[in-house]
């Protein structure tokens, strides 16, 4: 069975990450992304960039159709964030004249230099950056798109890994009903031929309507026949590979589809009452359970 070019499984777990320098402050975008039954985005922000978080959720989604995503946009480097230092020359000025003054009145000596201004923390003010909110926009989706790319790549080359698993053990479960299908007429014999001798032991052979006794017990044998159980599988498991090559996400009605084939699977095991077929049956619960497990992270 191999698989196709058609075929694009997405995972639902991935990282990506851009960065880049503006204003002389290092930004950088982070996307995180893990399994969520439904598309989730949390944004993290510096303080007063509030302003971009629609929009980055909105570029989110049109990448991720579900997972729980966070993104995260960071600054370092250029002082704290998008901060700068300013002189407050009026305030230095005070402190130059009043330390002058108390020199002449104490008689003093030494140099009122800028290395002792220095040391007087409100000398310097810190302020804001005044930033362009457009074009930190365009930088920050510039970055952001580039990241939701790594962050596709990675879920794509999980998602093909998760593929090429899930196909090698749709393999094993269809060759495992042909040996449950070749099996049943063998049941559904030993069953009749058995309830046969049973019912002519207790009957003694007297009085018996062999034609009557023979119909009923070929009704009663055919309850052990699975062959529509079988039929209905092997049906999801033709809609589980044709869900495959879809293109968007798969994941929830690839899940309903292993639920329904484990239904089946069930009623197999029940009405066979066979050892052989009990099996058979252990096994494909197996690997479903196996798929199920791998399809839990497909978006």
């Amino acid at each position: 069975m191999g698989m196709k070019k058609t075929q694009r499984m997405k995972s639902m777990t991935g990282y990506g990450r851009r960065e880049a320098e503006w204003k002389g402050v290092n930004w950088s975008v982070e996307v995180r992304s893990v399994n969520h039954r439904y598309c989730e985005v949390i944004a993290r922000l510096p303080k007063g960039l509030g302003m971009l978080e629609d929009g980055l959720k909105q570029c989110v989604r049109q990448r991720c159709e579900r997972g729980r995503v966070e993104i995260t946009l960071s600054m370092s480097g250029g002082g704290s964030g998008l901060k700068s230092l300013a002189l407050d020359r009026p305030i230095a000025t005070q402190y130059y004249r009043l330390l002058k003054t108390l020199q002449r009145e104490l008689h003093l000596r030494g140099e009122i230099d800028v290395g002792l201004l220095a040391g007087f923390r409100d000398v310097f003010l810190q302020r804001d950056q005044q930033v362009n909110g457009a074009d930190a926009k365009r930088m920050v989706m510039r970055l952001t798109k580039g990241a939701l790319t790594d962050l596709d790549n990675m879920r794509c080359r999980e998602g093909q890994a998760l593929l090429l698993d899930t196909l090698k053990r749709l393999k094993t479960i269809k060759g495992v009903l042909k040996k449950v299908a070749r099996r049943i007429p063998w049941r559904i014999q030993e069953h009749f031929v058995k309830m046969k001798e049973r019912v002519e032991k207790i009957l003694d052979h007297e009085g018996v309507n062999t034609a009557r006794l023979n119909q009923e017990l070929a009704l009663y044998a055919d309850r052990c026949d699975v062959t529509e159980e079988l039929t209905r599988l092997e049906s999801h498991l033709d809609q589980f590979q044709a869900t495959l090559k879809d293109k968007g996400a798969m994941g929830r009605r690839l899940d309903f589809l292993i639920q329904e084939m484990g239904r089946e699977v069930n009623t197999i095991g029940s009405k066979a009452n066979d050892t052989e077929i009990g099996s058979h049956v252990v096994e494909l619960k197996t690997e479903l359970e196996k798929i199920r497990e791998q399809i839990q992270n497909i978006e």
